[in-house]
This record gives C-alpha cells, sequence and structure tokens, in this order.
C-alpha cells in the first residue's frame, strides 16, 4: 500500500476545528439539497471527499468511535495504531474499486434462524464512512417526515411517538407489512438511478453493492441488495425513500367536507405501518406499495404483513406490533379516555402502547440465560452483568405504559434469583438464613438483591421512571444548525440516568474536552476528574465525547509525576 508519510502526528491533531470544518460543509450540503441546488451540492461534496479534514474524521469514526465492534474483515485487520490511522488517512481516496466484505453469521433474537452480516475491511470501512459524510446531509433534506430509521437525531420512540399522535382521537385500520429481505433483493441498478450523485462517487458505490462476499474461503457474487454490515445503510434507506409521497399523491383527493385526505405512512428502516379509518384506502395502499416495491426489486413478506384495526377485531387480529410494542386501543367511559361526555370528542376508547409479548419472553429469557450461564458466579459478579441488560431494556421502555409489566416481569426475575440463591446454599442454611445472605430484609434494605457489605445492589424494572417522549419535528435534522433544539431533545432522552441529564444541563449540552455540542448519535462517556472511579460525585464527574475522553486519559497518563 503506498502512502504519503504525514507531517504531523494523530495525538496533536485539532480535533475541534477539523470537525468544525467539516460541519460546516455538510450544513452547506444541506442547505443547498433543501433549496434543490443540485448544481452547489455536487460541488460541495466533492470538496469535501477530497478534503483532508473529512478524511481524518472518517477514519476516526470507524476506529475510535464504534467500540466494541472490533470484527477484522477479509484483511484480518481489528484496530489500527495512531501512525497506521494517520497513513489510512493520508492514502484515502474514491474510485471504482471494493474488497469483498466477509460474512458473519448472526443469530435472530429468540428464533433458530441467523442473519448474513458483511463486514467491509478497515479501508473499505474509512471510505464508506466518508462518503457518508458528504452523501447524508443531501438526503436529510430530501427524507421524508415520517422515516426514522437510520437517520441521525431521530429513533424508535419518534415513530412510536408519531403513531400515538395518529390514532389517540381515531380507531384505525393498520397495515402492518414487513419487506421480505430487504437488504438482500434491493436493485442495483434502481438505487443508483436514486441516489443520481456525480460520476465518481457513483462508480465507488457501485464497486461496494458488486464486490462480492466471502464466506469462508468461497467468493460468492452480490447481484442485489446492500452492505448491512458497514457505515452505509443509508443506501437502503435511500431506496426505501418515497413511498409516503407515493400514499400521498395517490390518495390526494377530496372528501364530502372539503379536507384532503391523508394517509399516514410511518416507516423505520424496513418496517412499516400504513395508517387510515377506511379499510377499502388500506387494501387499496397495499396495492400500490407491492407495485411500488417490486420495481425496485423487492417485495412484503407475506407472514409478516397483516390488515388489522387499533380498536376492533378484523379478521381475528386486534392491535399490532412494531419495534418492540404493542400498540392497541381499549373500550373505557369518555370520562377515563380524557374525553368531554355529551360532546363530538367522546370516542369510548383509550390507546395504550407497551411492550410486546414476544419482547418480553425475549427479555426474559435472556435474563434466565445469564443466571444459568452464572450458577457458580459471585453474587456481585452477577449483579454486574445483569444491571446493564435491566437497565437497557427498562429504559427503552420507559416513554410508554410499561409500569405493570415492568412490575410483573421484577416478580418473575426475584423468583429466576430465589433459584439461584436456594441452588448456592450450603447444607447448614435454612430458607431464613439464605434470603438473608442475598436480601436486604433483615438489614432493613427491603427486598433488595444485595451483596452482605451493601456496595452491589440489583436493579429493579420497576425502579425507572415512566416519561413520554415528544416526537421529533417534521423535517428536523442535526444539520439545520440549531443547537439549542438539539441540546433541549438531548437532554430528555429516553434512557439518560440522572446524573448524565444534571452533567448536560451544567455542561450546556457540550463536551467538556472539545466544546463541541454533544448529539444522541454520538458515544458520550463520562470521565472521573480524580481517576477515582468510586467517586460518582456530580464534582467529580463530566462528559465527554468518546474519542475526546480517549485523549482526556492520556494527557492524564502524561501529566502524573513520576514516582
Amino acid at each position: 500500500m503506498n502512502t504519503v508519510k504525514p507531517m504531523y502526528g494523530w495525538e496533536t491533531i485539532n480535533w475541534t476545528k477539523v470537525q468544525r470544518n467539516v460541519f460546516k460543509l455538510q450544513k452547506r450540503i444541506y442547505r443547498a439539497s433543501e433549496r434543490g441546488d443540485v448544481k452547489a451540492v455536487r460541488k460541495l461534496q466533492r470538496l469535501l471527499t477530497n478534503s483532508r479534514d473529512a478524511k481524518l474524521l472518517a477514519v476516526r469514526n470507524v476506529t475510535q468511535d464504534n467500540r466494541g465492534k472490533n470484527t477484522a474483515g477479509v484483511d484480518g485487520v481489528k484496530r489500527l495504531r495512531n501512525k497506521q490511522k494517520l497513513n489510512l488517512a493520508e492514502s484515502l481516496t474514491l474510485n471504482d474499486k471494493a474488497q469483498p466484505t466477509r460474512r458473519v453469521w448472526i443469530p435472530k433474537p429468540g428464533k433458530d434462524e441467523k442473519r448474513p452480516l458483511g463486514i467491509p475491511t478497515m479501508r473499505e470501512r474509512a471510505k464508506q464512512a466518508l462518503v457518508k459524510l458528504a452523501l447524508e446531509p443531501e438526503w436529510e433534506a430530501k427524507f421524508e417526515p415520517n422515516s426514522y430509521g437510520f437517520r441521525p437525531g431521530r429513533s424508535a420512540h419518534d415513530a412510536i411517538a408519531a403513531i400515538f399522535n395518529d390514532i389517540n382521537q381515531k380507531d384505525k385500520y393498520v397495515l402492518d407489512a414487513d419487506i421480505e429481505k430487504c437488504f438482500d433483493q434491493i436493485d442495483h441498478q434502481k438505487l443508483l438511478e436514486k441516489v443520481n450523485t456525480y460520476p465518481k462517487l457513483r462508480r465507488q458505490i457501485k464497486a461496494w453493492l458488486k464486490s462480492g462476499v466471502m464466506d469462508g474461503r468461497e467468493l460468492f457474487p452480490t447481484e442485489a441488495g446492500t452492505p448491512q454490515g458497514g457505515v452505509l445503510p443509508l443506501l437502503a434507506n435511500i431506496a426505501l425513500h418515497g413511498l409516503e409521497s407515493l400514499l400521498e399523491s395517490h390518495f390526494n383527493r377530496r372528501v364530502a367536507n372539503g379536507r384532503k385526505r391523508k394517509v399516514t405512512v410511518i416507516r423505520y428502516a424496513d418496517d412499516f405501518v400504513i395508517l387510515d379509518t377506511e379499510l377499502q384506502v388500506i387494501t387499496e395502499a397495499k396495492e400500490v406499495t407491492e407495485a411500488w416495491l417490486k420495481e425496485i426489486g423487492l417485495k412484503l413478506k407475506d407472514s409478516k404483513t397483516r390488515i388489522t384495526h387499533t380498536f376492533v377485531k378484523h379478521e381475528g387480529n386486534i392491535g399490532f406490533d412494531f419495534l418492540g410494542f404493542n400498540i392497541r386501543q381499549y373500550p373505557c367511559s369518555a370520562k377515563q379516555s380524557g374525553a368531554v361526555a355529551g360532546t363530538e370528542q367522546k370516542r369510548g376508547f383509550k390507546t395504550i402502547i407497551k411492550p410486546s409479548k414476544e419482547a418480553i419472553e425475549r427479555h426474559l429469557k435472556k435474563i434466565d440465560d445469564i443466571i444459568q450461564r452464572n450458577k457458580n458466579s459471585s453474587q456481585e459478579k452477577l449483579i454486574s452483568v445483569l444491571n446493564p441488560i435491566i437497565r437497557g431494556w427498562s429504559t427503552y421502555y420507559s416513554t410508554v405504559s410499561s409500569k405493570r409489566d415492568l412490575d410483573k416481569i421484577d416478580s418473575i426475575v426475584f423468583q429466576k434469583l430465589r433459584g439461584w440463591a436456594f441452588f448456592r446454599r450450603s447444607r447448614n442454611q435454612n430458607n431464613t438464613e439464605v434470603i438473608s445472605n442475598y436480601w436486604g430484609v433483615n438489614r432493613g434494605l427491603g427486598w433488595k438483591f444485595i451483596t452482605p457489605d451493601n456496595k452491589y445492589c440489583l436493579e429493579k424494572h420497576s425502579q425507572t421512571p415512566i416519561k413520554g417522549h415528544i416526537k421529533v419535528k417534521g423535517q428536523r435534522s442535526l444539520f439545520d444548525g440549531d443547537c439549542v433544539y438539539w441540546d433541549k431533545r438531548l437532554s430528555s432522552y429516553p434512557g439518560l440516568k440522572k446524573t448524565t441529564r444534571s452533567l448536560l444541563k451544567r455542561q450546556n449540552g457540550k463536551c467538556n474536552e472539545c466544546g463541541l455540542s454533544l448529539t444522541m448519535d454520538d458515544m458520550i462517556e463520562t470521565y472521573h476528574r480524580d481517576g477515582n472511579r468510586s467517586k460518582n460525585k456530580l464534582g467529580n464527574l463530566e462528559l465527554l465525547h468518546g474519542h475526546c475522553h480517549d485523549i482526556k486519559h492520556i494527557k492524564g497518563i502524561y501529566s502524573r509525576p513520576n514516582n
């Protein structure tokens, strides 16, 4: 590999300046795309992909910011040293060549099936990250408002909030759809036509699409589909763009009261739902959708696509599951539904969103597997393994009506832990002694699964506060430059700890190292100023980007006095 010897060190790069320069160009691309100035978009994209700052940032994104994802491609490279990172950034160029991806099979949650994942080489990951820096702002200005997957600043919670807002006042028919093998079947030619970019970038994207897959020692050609394991799921999102606009224009007709009919489409990656008050409209929407998907080489999966209703049974179905949530309307009085009796606002139903049964079963099975694997482990280790699982799952469902389910799960987990504790008891211990050893009942702490020294305590699902989520506004994007709006959204993002919220407020949503805004898509880490990770008082903590955390630690090591 021919490389140019860099004239500077990785540790000496002014990353604040690098990020600001790249973001300025991205914001200009976004605004040019928003006003439909294609010539300006292409010119700025060329400028970005050729800039040293963008190349450095792309390399950092794939070598430092993807912690825990160090899986090698066909080149066998998992990590790079700082000098190698610089060499890669200096030699990074777009062309019409691409190395094949490595096929990895990962199990589907709760199923015996496995799905394929393509792992690109480190160089290809960096090139894809560079292209994403240029393509993403252009398409963020184009994407439809109810598209939420694979987009910066948007989440599954936004999609669920959009569904709630749409059906809260009206019961509706729903087309709950799933696309069959979406990422493996997208027509390459149709996708390239849709991307519609300048020749050099088009050739590079085509090279990735046609690069092939190495499964073991055998190379398989890729005649359709998009890369799944790289940083370009953006391509799949581009391929599926346009469904919402298509259905809006198809059903854009006047009704009796003079208003236009608006069919609601809410999409998260390849999962989507179509909602309307009339069954005929939903049936017709399904036909239109199937015809549109066929043009790009896709089709609906019959086993996972159905028509249902949010309030009454339709063909034996009522309500639907989406992104791990169960969405349904239940009968109730006008008082319970929040409506005023005797007025047109009276609905007689209440919309309730909660964790789906399948999601609960998967979660309990995962906890059970962890407990079984740790039969001979210490209580301290078991708690350390379970706490992140419990915290993550609970916070994901903390924006909906999940309190009853969380209480029920805690009861089941208690029974599983009770079995674990009695399995470990010695011959001379009775039931009371076993409970005293592993729970804080006799220590005045209640039914807490806690170590005898009170240092490690298992978190309960039900202790997670339930707080509604506010959906992202329409066409808002991280590239619109409204830092106040995005900083405010971050502080109310579901899943953040109370400590993190307090630190965000104190730091005005900025990283204490680089001074740039922290976003929902950043890896945010907590730094202990005195190096003592057990001292968690607010005065000893600060929030940093993951890469800034690395720099802070390096500075701390070199600033320590020699013993």
